[in-house]
């Protein structure tokens, strides 16, 4: 499964091809992921991509009318390809560029997804998550409040998407590992 840093990774490969590239087509062959794709996202074409962001695992793609929403999933990928390149069986989603490119989604498993945020909105998904790991608003004082008299396993208060995200079951694992705490230890002790 795509973890923070891959989905991260993800975000620095494809920004270069696709920032300030306007989308002139996007086609859905199967709509059918964790949630099925929204028809909001026709709204994307003829948008110019402004800024590729990551919240989470999440990818956003802005443009001036709102932001399609892409998570990998499991076994998610985008890759960039020339125009014309041929679909494979797991292709589910093509961004066609000015430039001529695609940004191909593939998906054997299917749990990712494709959503639509517009302008000025947050989706729900979105709504309620945690800080990043890695920024000013992760402390060490914000996560002994959040886990202050919690009883759950160390390793899923850290998985907790509310309380920070991107920490998947291999980051955990290591960094438990690592600091010598076990897994299974309350949070709150």
């Amino acid at each position: 499964m795509p973890e923070l840093p891959e989905v991260e990774v993800t975000r620095l490969g494809i920004t270069p091809h696709v920032l300030h590239q306007t989308v002139t087509d996007i086609v859905i062959r199967n709509g059918r992921l964790r949630w099925p794709i929204p028809d909001d996202i026709n709204q994307i074409k003829q948008q110019p991509i402004t800024k590729v962001r990551r919240r989470a695992k999440y990818l956003l793609l802005d443009t001036p009318v709102g932001s399609a929403i892409v998570h990998l999933g499991m076994s998610g990928s985008l890759r960039v390809l020339p125009a014309g390149t041929a679909p494979e069986k797991h292709d589910h989603v093509d961004l066609v560029l000015s430039s001529g490119e695609i940004l191909r989604y593939n998906d054997p498993r299917r749990f990712g997804a494709w959503l639509w945020q517009p302008v000025d909105t947050k989706h729900h998904v979105l709504a309620k998550l945690g800080p990043e790991p890695l920024t000013d608003a992760f402390t060490a004082d914000y996560l002994q409040q959040k886990a202050k008299g919690k009883r759950t396993a160390i390793k899923q208060f850290i998985m907790d998407n509310h309380i920070v995200v991107g920490v998947g079951n291999i980051y955990a694992n290591e960094s438990l590992f690592s600091a010598g705490i076990h897994p299974q230890k309350a949070a709150g002790e």
